[in-house]
């Protein structure tokens, strides 16, 4: 069974998972033609490798920990925090904690 996407001017919830989280897959929530949305739920030690995306990209941490990886940098994200990546932009991430993060992508380069 496909999952369905929000649609226009449907409310979805961002709540922590909390003890949901172990259970919970990652999935879009949204897919456009310009922009997707996806909530990314990564288990404790879960490592996502180097990626890019096309345009330009919007991590926020919904809860839990990860370390996200931008060039030579490296940033904690907790609850709370956001971050804001350019075009093509190398990046990688690994949860310290079981997290969700609300990710978003524009599709079209700018």
């Amino acid at each position: 069974m496909a999952l369905q996407h929000a649609r226009s001017g449907d409310v979805v919830s961002l709540l922590p998972l909390r003890e949901k989280i172990a259970s919970t897959a990652t999935a879009a929530i949204i897919k456009a033609a310009q922009l997707e949305v996806i909530r990314v739920v990564l288990p404790a030690g879960k490592e996502m490798r180097q990626h890019d995306t096309p345009g330009e990209i919007t991590v926020q941490c919904l809860e839990g920990e990860v370390e996200f990886h931008t060039g030579s940098a490296a940033h904690l994200l907790a609850a709370g925090d956001f971050l804001h990546l350019a075009p093509k932009a190398p990046h990688s991430l690994r949860a310290l904690t079981d997290a969700s993060l609300l990710v978003t992508i524009c599709l079209a380069p700018s």
